[in-house]
């Protein structure tokens, strides 16, 4: 019987040129069918060779998989396909399986080359394997393929995406063909390291040695610089690009608008806009997607509508009414609803982000894992567990639960709806290959949030000891957890360690750690002294010390005039010490701002439709503590007033309201969970303590400083904020 082709057996009209729509998965079906019932794909591996080839083209994976299973011989030509077409998908579990067919015929005996390796390292890249890359370039290096150019280039994009940029400097040093896709590569690494000496030195370098930057160099050092937030070298280098003639595409655009988000600069934003239109980029759905979130960003939403009815777009009627204008009755994509409800969450509506998640699905658009990696912190911000769980099931359901920002914007909506189990639950489900520092930084945040110092320190020896690399971030979470639980000599030990042992200079946020864990634990001298020495401008941390506490207030009535917050921390260091002239002064100097804000709580406590339920229910809790020994800290009230009137002011504070409102809203025994915008004071976490026994309640209150797990008349704190 004559062998027929994979082509005459799906359709005699086909040609082995024509193109592969996506309906051709199914003619390759068929003929996959009939080649097994006619016996010629088991006794001729390059027919199974060549609907593998298929298969992998069209990104169905399992079913390559199951044929190279089906192949007795398969060659290095099977296996180079089926891994190549892994790790060009942007997912990061098949880049797991990259790695994993790479193995496989590793132990089949079959060498690697120089058609493979370069596939295998971008998968490398792909997971930022620290451990694999390394690996793979030593098994070059042995094979002899370590010094073809391909490889090369793709062992410089493996450590640069890894940060390993010294290895990736020397790799590119011994290049015998030094082109401008690695020197663009060198560039862009260096930008997205920060490192702006760096990146301008190697493009001039690259210039010097005959080679030309093309739009792809430029754009990789815009981009990285946009990246580590060097927003202004970014905004520089656009313009250098522009004045040297180099014409700025869609993706040159899209890298620059975060950079003038991130500066809040609405007149730059404006002028990138008008620079759109004149360059016909306006339908680039990428830059679209950028232009509404820097608008979003500068708070110019009529700004952001332009960016849509610019271009044709018209909004629906229900994002509009969200957003507070009129409706346009028209149809988004779903970038373009991503960007809205972005938008929303970023600048604290997170309300109305919920509601545009709602009416995007209503819509009958479906969101994808960045929606959900952006309606998740809206129900984190307001501790909407229920909305954060559906959300949970929607992503489970659609199979993007397991991408790195959906996972770890899970962690974090948990973390902050006070369910840290849960936010561990779903760290470990994830595959360790698909978590980044972010994902170690969502959990390490979470503890430090709920107090849980030993848990934060042992997840970050965990990291350690799987080569995930700290970042600056990571070290902002260690200590707070650490200033948190009062661990002083562990916590000073970190801060040490973060710039010799990791290259990490402090940031404001570290410090401000630091001098909190000092304060906390009566080593004001030290606090003191550490804020002298330190390159930036501080704000303070007040801790019971009266004479650093005048110092550091005098400074902060400079720098912050209008925060109320300044002069109460040191009306309570007063307070504390019994100095009652010293609170008299301070509340002469903030009595006018005082007396506003007092009457617009007043007002907005009295507007409530339950409030004399509200007082009702605290009146006969306070009864009912009275009669076990509680006596209101009437002494954090600055008001002169009599003490009657101050347990009145005390009655008032928001926890309290807010703890009694859901008494009276909920069934008993239902947890409660209240968001504060300022740290919780002495006596409403007294009241909340008592109220968790005596309601037989969980209490969940986050402050702006912690969360506070109240339980059977304990916290979660130990009575230590």
């Amino acid at each position: 019987m004559a062998r027929r082709s994979l082509y005459q057996a799906a359709d005699p009209a086909a040609s082995p040129t024509a193109s592969l729509p996506h309906s051709s998965y199914a003619h390759i079906r068929r003929s996959h069918a009939l080649l097994l019932k006619s016996g010629d794909l088991a006794s001729d591996d390059r027919l199974a060779s060549k609907l593998l080839s298929f298969y992998s083209s069209l990104c169905r994976f399992p079913d390559a998989v199951l044929l190279l299973d089906d192949i007795r011989d398969p060659d290095p030509f099977c296996f180079s396909n089926l891994i190549s077409a892994l790790s060009k998908s942007p997912s990061v579990t098949d880049a797991s399986s990259a790695l994993a067919l790479f193995r496989r015929m590793l132990r089949g005996g079959l060498p690697p080359d120089r058609f493979v390796l370069p596939s295998v390292l971008k998968a490398c890249a792909a997971l930022q394997s620290d451990l694999a890359g390394p690996q793979v370039h030593a098994l070059a290096s042995v094979s002899g393929c370590a010094g073809d150019s391909f490889v090369q280039t793709s062992l410089v994009h493996l450590y640069l995406r890894c940060d390993r940029t010294l290895d990736a400097q020397r790799v590119f040093e011994r290049m015998t063909n030094q082109s401008v896709v690695s020197w663009s590569a060198m560039v862009g690494g260096y930008a997205r390291s920060g490192c702006v000496a760096e990146a301008l030195r190697t493009f001039d370098l690259m210039r010097a040695s005959g080679v030309e930057p093309n739009r792809v160099t430029w754009n990789g050092m815009i981009a990285g610089f946009s990246t580590s937030g060097l927003t202004r070298e970014s905004a520089r280098a656009l313009r250098k690009m522009h004045s040297e003639g180099s014409r700025p595409d869609g993706s040159t655009v899209s890298s620059v608008l975060p950079a003038i988000a991130d500066l809040e600069d609405g007149l730059a934003g404006m002028q990138a806009h008008a620079y759109i239109i004149k360059c016909n980029l306006e339908s680039d759905d990428c830059v679209v997607t950028a232009l509404v979130a820097m608008y979003g960003k500068c708070r110019l939403v009529e700004e952001m509508l332009r960016a849509f009815g610019g271009i044709g777009r018209k909004m629906e009627v229900g994002a509009c009414n969200a957003l507070g204008v009129p409706g346009r009755g028209v149809k988004l994509n779903v970038i373009s609803w991503t960007s809205i409800v972005a938008c929303c969450s970023q600048n604290a509506e997170d309300t109305e982000a919920l509601d545009l998640f709602g009416e995007m699905q209503a819509a009958g658009v479906r969101p994808n894992s960045v929606t959900i990696s952006c309606v998740l912190p809206a129900c984190a911000n307001i501790a909407a567990l229920g909305h954060g769980r559906s959300v949970h099931g929607f992503s489970i359901r659609n199979g993007m639960s397991e991408g790195v920002y959906v996972g770890s914007s899970l962690v974090d909506m948990y973390a902050k709806c006070g369910r840290i189990g849960d936010a561990r639950r779903v760290f470990e489900a994830a595959a360790p290959s698909s978590r980044n520092v972010v994902s170690w930084n969502a959990m390490l945040g979470g503890y430090a949030m709920h107090g849980k110092a030993r848990e934060a320190v042992e997840l970050f020896d965990l990291m350690r000891m799987r080569a995930q690399k700290p970042d600056s971030v990571t070290f902002t979470c260690l200590l707070a957890a650490c200033s948190q639980a009062g661990l002083l000599e562990q916590g000073l030990r970190y801060f040490e360690t973060m710039s010799e042992d990791h290259g990490i200079a402090p940031r404001m946020e570290h410090y401000a750690c630091v001098v909190s864990l000092l304060g906390r634990a009566g080593k004001l001298e030290r606090a003191y002294a550490l804020t002298q020495k330190m390159s930036l401008k501080p704000d303070a941390c007040l801790h019971g010390d009266v004479a650093l506490g005048e110092i550091a207030a005098r400074k902060l009535f400079e720098l912050e005039p209008g925060n109320v917050g300044n002069y109460v921390l040191l009306s309570n260091i007063y307070a504390a010490k019994g100095m009652r002239g010293g609170v008299d002064g301070v509340r002469d100097m903030m009595r006018a701002m005082a007396q506003e804000q007092v009457a617009h709580a007043s007002r907005g406590d009295q507007s409530h439709p339950q409030m004399t339920q509200i007082l009702e229910r605290l009146e006969k809790l306070s009864v009912e503590m009275r009669k076990l020994g509680h006596q209101p800290s009437t002494d954090l009230v600055l008001q002169d007033v009599e003490e009657q009137d101050k347990e009145h002011i005390l009655c008032g504070h928001s926890e309290k309201l807010a703890v009694a409102l859901g008494l009276l809203s909920t069934p008993p025994g239902t947890p409660l969970r209240v968001i504060k915008n300022l740290r919780i004071c002495i006596d409403c976490h007294s009241v909340v303590k008592f109220i968790s026994r005596f309601e037989m309640r969980e209490i969940f209150v986050r402050d702006t400083n912690r969360f506070h797990h109240f339980k059977d008349g304990e916290c979660s704190c130990g009575d230590y904020w």
